[in-house]
Parts: C-alpha cells; sequence; structure tokens
C-alpha cells in the first residue's frame, strides 16, 4: 500500500512539473514575440506567404521576419488575412507623411483593385510590417490548413482527442 500511494503522490508530483513546463513554455513563446514586435515595430512580426503573387521571390509556404524592406506586409479594412506585396511607387506628401503603392511581382496590375473603395494609396496605418528574412518551407502548414479547412478541423478534432486520451 505505502509503494502504491508513493507512485501515486509521484505521478502527481510530475503531472504538475509537466504542467509547469507547459507554462514555462508557452510564458517563454510569448516573450519572444513580444520581443520580436517591439525589435521590429510590427504587430505581426512573422508571416506565412498564403497565395502565388509574389513568386518568384517567395512562395506560399514561406515563412518571413517582418522590419524594413521594400516588400511590405499590409492589411486592408475588410479583409481578414494580410497581403504580402512589394512597394510599387513611394509618394510622399508635403507633410511628410508617406504613401505607397504596392504590386505582386507576379500580377500584371498594382493593387489599387485590392485596396478599400477610394483608396488609391498605402497608409501607415495599413502596413503591418516589411520583410527582410524569410524560411522556405515552414508555412506550409498554414498553407494547407488555409486551403483545406476539412484538414484542419480534423487536425484539431485528433489534438482534442489526444488531450482527453491522455487526460491522466
Amino acid at each position: 500500500k505505502l509503494s502504491a500511494d508513493f507512485c501515486r503522490r509521484g505521478g502527481h508530483i510530475m503531472q504538475q512539473i509537466n504542467k509547469r513546463q507547459l507554462y514555462y513554455q508557452i510564458l517563454n513563446f510569448g516573450m519572444i514575440v513580444l520581443l520580436l514586435m517591439v525589435i521590429t515595430s510590427s504587430e505581426s512580426p512573422i508571416v506565412v506567404v498564403l497565395n502565388g503573387s509574389m513568386e518568384p521571390a517567395f512562395r506560399r509556404e514561406n515563412l518571413l521576419f517582418l522590419t524594413m524592406g521594400k516588400i511590405v506586409v499590409f492589411s486592408i479594412e475588410g479583409r481578414e488575412i494580410p497581403i504580402v506585396h512589394r512597394d510599387l511607387k513611394i509618394h510622399e506628401m508635403q507633410n511628410g507623411h508617406i504613401k505607397s503603392l504596392t504590386k505582386g511581382d507576379n500580377d500584371a496590375l498594382d493593387d489599387r483593385s485590392l485596396y478599400k473603395q477610394g483608396q488609391h494609396w498605402l497608409e501607415k496605418k495599413d502596413v503591418m510590417g516589411r520583410a527582410r528574412e524569410f524560411v522556405p518551407y515552414p508555412g506550409i502548414v498554414t498553407v494547407v490548413m488555409n486551403d483545406y479547412p476539412k484538414f484542419k478541423y480534423a487536425v484539431l478534432f485528433l489534438l482534442d482527442l489526444f488531450v482527453l486520451v491522455h487526460h491522466e
């Protein structure tokens, strides 16, 4: 009875340690993302390219690290997913504000048709960041889940099932 009691308490202690390690890992990841946000001055320091409009420079599954550069990641009001395109023209206003016009490398026309109605230039508020470096393939998971929502739900279901089965 003593050894069974000891094993039960030992298992409980290990479970607490594993939870503590998980919380520590989540906290570390959050700190890294926060640090990247501060360093890059971008609300989203890492993004995944989701379509082929920037090929051959960037493929769909590329992971981009954002800072300053000619490749801009912007978000338009009414659109859920950010867009990754290159600055085509930069317009400096007399008051010092800078506006830009973008275009995908693989697109025939500039992005004015993507902007909200009546908007002809991107403003600072639209820009999430600018790509500086990229990693070729890690974004493939995001691309697959974006292209195949049923796959995403299947993965989430399997993860939930795994958590339920290994709940002890």
